[in-house]
């Protein structure tokens, strides 16, 4: 199966000026580089709060020598300091986030802060400083939630598309997009089973042999983000039709002869990942790349969808990684890594 492209329609981002929120990971990083390669933005800033990758990022010349770029420490868990660094500015990409499952089980109160409340921070601020457009990163993980994470990334999901409600005269817009597990991104499994097998290893750790997980590449969740901030009216979870495939065959894929240690699957994990549920497909159309979510808006409008070719799903659609009709094989799996360099 050849890897799907989310890269057209884009939006003409010359001249504008961009913040993302937790712009040094590996999404804000990808999404950075992809922007200064095919635009001119009159201003790109980031908003982390690791210096350190800060200064990392400023000495890679594809990003740290573009007179654009800004670079803010602060945390979205700052109101003020958002306000600051949302003065002047166009669109914000929400990155940021507290994202691993097992630190969030461990760490409620901090998951919280970031992911609940960083969220109302980054609405809040944004129709106070008058942004155009807010699209925020989710997860599959969202949909159905067992676990903190997911709770805290479904609350903020709501808050961005509630936040259509509240920007009132000021015209503020935010949409969603939701995606599954990005291939070769800090806290893969990727680059976990790389390294194990680059020690000798003849053996890899998988959770459960029936897990199933949806796979996207680093450079597709950019282009999908892109394509979706063009696409937004406002209210939209944008949903990427990406295939899906269990961790022994993706294990399997990265080492044909190493056998499988069924290790259990940890707190707060799930067997398979649903990114549409069945309440929700029943304010869902499908596109050719991708599912929208609608909101649940009195003034919604699903006209330029449907002119655009978009259908409703069908009654009783789920979309759920152990259920897609998209399945990578061995071969499949390894043209998707070979495309994402890991």
């Amino acid at each position: 199966m050849t890897p799907r492209r989310f890269d057209t329609p884009t939006p003409d981002l010359n001249g504008a000026s961009i913040l993302v929120t937790g712009g040094t990971g590996s999404f804000g990083r990808a999404f950075v580089k992809t922007v200064l390669e095919r635009y001119e933005p009159a201003r790109l800033a980031v908003l982390s709060r690791d210096e350190l990758k800060q200064f990392e990022m400023q000495q890679d010349p594809a990003i740290g020598q573009k007179t654009c770029m800004r670079f803010f420490i602060g945390d979205v868990r700052d109101g003020g300091r958002l306000e600051s660094a949302m003065r002047d500015v166009d669109i914000v990409i929400h990155a940021a986030a507290l994202k691993q499952i097992t630190t969030a089980e461990y760490n409620p109160f901090e998951c919280v802060h970031t992911n609940v409340m960083g969220a109302e921070n980054v609405v809040q601020a944004a129709i106070r400083m008058g942004v155009k457009n807010v699209v925020a990163l989710s997860t599959d993980k969202a949909a159905n939630p067992v676990n903190l994470y997911g709770a805290s990334k479904l609350a903020s999901d709501k808050i961005f598309v509630a936040g259509n409600n509240m920007s009132g005269s000021v015209g503020t817009r935010f949409a969603v997009v939701r995606y599954g597990n990005v291939l070769g991104s800090r806290g893969s499994v990727v680059p976990v089973f790389r390294n194990l097998l680059a020690e000798g290893a003849t053996e890899l750790p998988v959770t459960d042999a029936r897990m199933t997980r949806f796979w996207i590449t680093l450079q597709q969740g950019v282009d999908f983000v892109l394509s979706s901030l063009q696409m937004m009216t406002g209210g939209e979870i944008f949903v990427p039709k990406i295939p899906s495939t269990s961790l022994t065959e993706l294990a399997r894929a990265m080492a044909p002869t190493a056998t499988h240690k069924v290790i259990g699957i940890r707190p707060g994990e799930k067997l398979h990942e649903i990114m549409i549920t069945e309440d929700d497909s029943r304010s869902t159309v499908e596109l050719d790349d991708r599912y929208v979510i609608e909101p649940t808006f009195n003034w919604w409008d699903r006209d330029p969808y449907l002119e655009n070719g978009a259908t409703r799903v069908a009654d009783g659609f789920v979309f759920a990684s152990n259920r897609n009709s998209e399945v990578l094989n061995a071969d499949g799996l390894l043209r998707l890594l070979t495309e994402a360099g890991v």
